[in-house]
């Protein structure tokens, strides 16, 4: 019996210090493996406030030059105005681009900041699972020996209560882990879930680093198209501003006159087509950079031409173009010179499409076209077919009216 007694003392003796010899290694690897993730983390938090600082930087110096542009363009339109303009607008596109490029650095330190957060839980986590299957482990091997074996393994009712309470706080500290288990489950989900907003966030800032880049290509191109065109003279720079502005005039006066005087020939037409009502809009070309927007307050010929009607879409030089929309074709300006050249369809609800600097057409006055239908061919780019006095680059002008007026083509488009 004493012999026994003793191999039962001796084996139980031996789970209780292995458990605590495992606790021990385990919270030492843990906590070497955490002061260099630590230290890891506290490097890209400096970092990613380092960026935050060279942005808060760039977005003064953006304010500046935008103040700058504003104080010229309430100035008399000369060329040496109108190139200062193009200059600091050069200059605040390439801030712009330094902005997002830094940006999508702060959000690549921030992902990674986050992967390593989800890692040192997952350790965690593991470490948590290990505790708690050690400690039940003892749990289950003290279960396996009668109350009446505990007592004739104690020499003591001392001996007697400090087992029991040992194996209380065992209990407990089971509860405890899974608790702990909980909480880092829940915290590493929900790292989970910022880290998809962020590489969401990456996504996003990566096309909004290409449109910029657009931008900027038109903004050079405005230059050197002013320089180019007018060699550096007051004089050819006036004349530029008046052949643009007359072609202008012209385009408005005739589309003005054309709607009302067409929807007033199809009210007379028996089936026009026009009776049903609008299935919205599409995309006349391939969605892309809005190179200058509807009324857009920073248009460089804004006060010299007039509003800008539209919206400028980027499109390669030539691109497929389609109807936005089911209509009858109301005008086509198109005879292969440089003069600008467009396209007007008629809609149903009292609206109306322009299409302008097109290079080439692919449909007549008077006919009814589909929706998506090719119509013709985009253009823009300087002295090219249908280009006009002052496109500067391959683009796309678009326009959506109602009953007449023009209005914000991208408050219809999908």
């Amino acid at each position: 019996m004493k012999n026994k007694n003793k191999y039962l003392k001796i084996f139980l003796l031996t789970i209780l210090l292995m458990s605590g010899l495992f606790f021990i290694k385990s919270d030492l690897v843990i906590s070497q493996s955490g002061s260099e993730i630590d230290q890891e983390i506290e490097l890209l938090n400096s970092q990613i406030q380092n960026q935050k600082k060279k942005l808060e930087n760039i977005q003064k110096n953006q304010q500046e030059y935008s103040r700058l542009i504003k104080i010229k363009e309430q100035e008399k339109n000369t060329l040496q105005n109108q190139l200062e303009i193009l200059d600091n607008r050069l200059k605040k596109s390439e801030l712009e681009i330094e902005e997002v490029s830094l940006e999508i650095s702060k959000n690549n330190l921030e992902v990674k900041k986050i992967n390593i957060d989800i890692e040192n839980k997952n350790i965690q986590i593991e470490k948590n699972k290990e505790n708690i299957s050690a400690l039940i482990r003892v749990l289950y091997k003290q279960n396996q020996t009668s109350p009446l074996e505990i007592i004739l393994l104690n020499n003591s009712l001392t001996d007697f209560v400090n087992q029991v309470t040992y194996l209380e706080n065992t209990n407990k500290e089971i509860s405890d882990g899974l608790a702990e288990l909980k909480k880092n489950k829940e915290e590493m989900d929900e790292q989970k879930k910022i880290l998809e907003e962020k590489e969401k966030k990456l996504d996003e800032l990566k096309k909004e680093l290409e449109n910029k880049q657009n931008i900027l290509e038109g903004e050079i191109g405005n230059k050197e198209f002013i320089l180019t065109e007018t060699q550096e003279s007051e004089q050819e720079y006036k004349k530029l501003l008046q052949l643009a502005k007359k072609e202008n005039d012209q385009a408005m006066a005739e589309i003005s006159s054309l709607e009302k005087t067409v929807r007033e020939k199809l009210a007379q037409k028996s089936n026009s087509g026009l009776e049903e009502t609008m299935n919205g809009f599409i995309w006349p070309v391939v969605k892309n950079t809005i190179t200058a927007t509807f009324h857009d307050p920073s248009y460089p010929f804004r006060k010299s031409i007039g509003e800008h009607s539209g919206i400028d879409i980027r499109a390669t030089q030539g691109s497929t173009l389609k109807a936005a929309a089911a209509g009858y074709v109301a005008r086509v300006k198109f005879d292969g010179s440089t003069a600008y050249a467009y396209i007007m369809i008629i809609h149903a609800d009292g609206f109306s499409t322009v299409y302008g600097h097109v290079s080439g057409v692919n449909v007549g006055a008077d006919e009814y076209v589909t929706q998506g239908q090719i119509i013709g061919r985009t253009g823009g780019a300087p002295r090219t077919a249908g280009a006009g006095a002052f496109s500067t680059g391959p683009h796309l002008h678009f326009e959506i009216r109602k009953d007449g007026l023009p209005v914000n083509p991208l408050n219809y488009l999908p």
